[in-house]
């Protein structure tokens, strides 16, 4: 795509017109670049899904199996969480990228995305996600979108416009994550959010990621029916039908919203706060955090009588048979697992990589249906409103957490959207009035008399 030449010092930058970038022939050359680059891409991220899926049942359920114990012991998580601390500190020491961006620090993806990272991004995502870390795949899939695609124009055609490049690394990002969030339209929400797109410009650089998406999502449909895998979508089942909002449900609203800014900055101070001195020592204490994460798990199991696989991983593909199957589950034992998800997550983020976006809508949605059983608030609503809330506290994306948080329910989206924003509101402002304000820089020091 051909940009204006650069200003001279007399003169200031011309502001960029979007129509005419779009009438160009290198605007259309990155449209048919994003759509064919999606489709590679995206099969690679549903490979990268299934090996990781896998992994997880080799390690926890068939390699038991073959030691001849009758099921998985409730202490089985900590020898893969040490397994998984040593693969991790090594590649975060000895390969470029340091293993991807750092989950305690939020969900990064500004920047043009980098080729060199993407083996060890790879490398530790897969160490991370299949031993039972509580991180989710998709900072994982974003960079590794992204990086092979910007590795991929690079290859085609080296002198390629920085302003290509960057726009072609974002469409590999959306086809990556096209269908892993239930949908196109919230992983794209996401991205927008996340690097901050906003102006003019916004379509003319989300109009090639969206057609990257709908490409990913059609290679994630097909190769889900082919394989008879399914499509690694975050989606329910079976959603019990929800009441017509109430004024109570509109206070449980606002509580929502405030508990899980609470806990949302607990886990994040947390993680933040253990962050440094992993790193002083990196090998032995990120064995000791992946230990301390099968501790949690062992102790919720040993107390509930629930299986450990309810702390350990994302909450991916447990959080929709934990809603159809809510009413087995008492207030105390939703509670404990809260509890223990928490402390795990908080653990994760600290030393291993991944993304930070499942475990906040595991913990939201567990955490509303521990509400449920008090009154004035049924099921579905107050596992929307958890979702929603505890979404937007650990991400601080409103939009993308309202989408997440509705779009799951199919047909009780619309119902309880209005609950949801409220409970979205309230978490963020009190995310945002709880976070520490960070020092403002001194002024510089005054120069010489002239």
């Amino acid at each position: 795509m051909r940009m204006p030449a650069g200003p001279t010092e007399q003169q200031a930058p011309a502001p960029q017109d979007p129509i005419a970038i779009v009438r160009t022939r290198g605007y259309v050359t990155i449209l048919v670049l994003s759509a064919l680059l999606g489709v590679p891409i995206s099969a690679g991220a549903f490979g990268f899904l299934a090996l990781v899926s896998e992994l997880q049942s080799l390690v926890f359920d068939d390699l038991p199996k073959g030691l001849g114990f009758d099921g998985t012991p409730d202490w089985w998580a900590v020898p893969p969480l040490a397994v998984a601390g040593v693969l991790v500190a090594l590649t975060i020491r000895y390969l470029p990228g340091g293993g991807g961006h750092k989950p305690a620090e939020g969900l990064k993806t500004g920047g043009t995305p980098s080729v060199a990272a993407v083996p060890g991004v790879a490398l530790a995502a897969i160490a991370s996600l299949s031993l039972g870390v509580v991180l989710g795949p998709e900072a994982p899939l974003i960079a590794l979108g992204g990086g092979i695609a910007v590795g991929a124009i690079k290859l085609l055609k080296r002198d390629a416009p920085p302003t290509a490049v960057s726009v072609l690394g974002a469409a590999g990002s959306f086809a990556a994550i096209s269908e892993l969030l239930g949908s196109p339209l919230v992983g794209a929400f996401l991205l927008m959010e996340a690097s901050g797109l906003a102006g003019p410009m916004l379509g003319v650089v989300l109009v090639p990621g969206l057609l990257a998406a709908g490409i990913g999502s059609l290679i994630f449909t097909g190769l889900g029916h082919w394989t008879g895998l399914g499509t690694y979508s975050l989606t329910l089942h079976q959603v019990p039908p929800a009441d017509r909002p109430s004024l109570s449900e509109f206070g449980w609203a606002l509580l929502v919203g405030a508990a899980a800014a609470l806990l949302g900055e607990g886990i994040r101070r947390s993680a933040l706060r253990l962050q440094p001195v992993v790193e002083r020592r990196r090998l032995p204490l990120t064995v000791l955090m992946g230990v301390l994460v099968g501790v949690v798990a062992l102790v919720y199991a040993a107390i509930s009588d629930k299986p450990i696989s309810d702390v350990l991983y994302s909450g991916e593909n447990t959080i929709g048979p934990l809603l159809a199957d809510n009413s087995s589950y008492t207030a105390g034992v939703l509670v404990l697992l809260v509890v223990c998800k928490a402390l795990a997550y908080a653990l994760s983020l600290s030393a291993f990589r991944g993304g930070p976006v499942f475990p906040a809508v595991f913990l939201g949605g567990t955490g509303g249906m521990a509400l449920a059983h008090l009154p004035g608030v049924d099921t579905t609503t107050a596992f929307a409103m958890g979702v929603g809330a505890m979404s937007v506290a650990m991400l601080k994306l409103p939009m993308t957490s309202v989408l997440l948080a509705t779009l799951l329910l199919g047909t009780e989206s619309l119902t309880v959207m209005p609950l949801v924003i409220v409970a979205v509101v309230v978490s963020y402002v009190g995310t945002l009035r709880l976070a520490r304000r960070t020092a403002a820089p001194a002024p510089p020091a005054p120069g010489p008399a002239a």
